[in-house]
């Protein structure tokens, strides 16, 4: 494994406003529903030989685009975001080299932990016009929602179900350098 040699040891932020949490879940057997957190927050601790991740998002903050889903979604069937407020993601390790890497951790959603991996592309590390120093992230990773004690459904009049068990998670992320933050 090999940490990307342009990477400043310290601690790198998240910047939310160019980054997002996305995922997409099939719903009704035939169409996908996509929706994003917009409240998260991340740092990446780097030493000269590893990285760890640290992320955690607000729950309510979903937004699918549709204000009735994202009730249903806020409430109890789904993340219950009065007993639940946070999901959050810890790194265990990072696997990789140059640009494509496996990042390896828990993911916790409803107050359930599971280990999941991530596939993540290391996008480069830039000076941005203002001066700043960023480092780019594109991660995805597929979980089933079972798995985290999300369980609601309904039956479909020609068989199936309304809302798939597996659920694509796609991240966008940039973080400042430790200089930078």
């Amino acid at each position: 494994m090999s940490i990307p040699t342009n990477l400043t040891p310290g601690t790198w932020t998240l910047d939310p406003s160019h980054s997002e949490a996305a995922w997409t879940v099939r719903h009704a057997g035939i169409s996908k529903v996509r929706g994003t957190f917009g409240d998260l927050a991340a740092t990446v601790t780097v030493t000269d030989n590893d990285a760890v991740v640290d992320a955690t998002i607000q729950s309510a903050s979903i937004s699918t685009g549709d204000a009735n889903r994202d009730g249903h979604v806020k409430g109890e069937d789904f993340f219950d975001v009065e007993n639940h407020p946070t999901l959050t993601f810890k790194s265990t390790s990072l696997e990789g080299d140059g640009e494509d890497y496996k990042l390896n951790g828990e993911l916790t959603i409803k107050g359930v932990s599971v280990p999941v991996t991530f596939d993540a592309e290391f996008g480069g590390v830039a000076v941005d016009p203002f001066g700043n120093t960023r480092a780019g992230v594109s991660a995805e990773t597929t979980i089933s929602r079972k798995e985290f004690g999300l369980t609601w459904n309904a039956a479909l009049e020609a068989g199936g179900v309304l809302v798939s068990d597996k659920v694509k998670i796609n991240l966008e992320l940039s973080f400042l350098a430790p200089s930078a933050s």
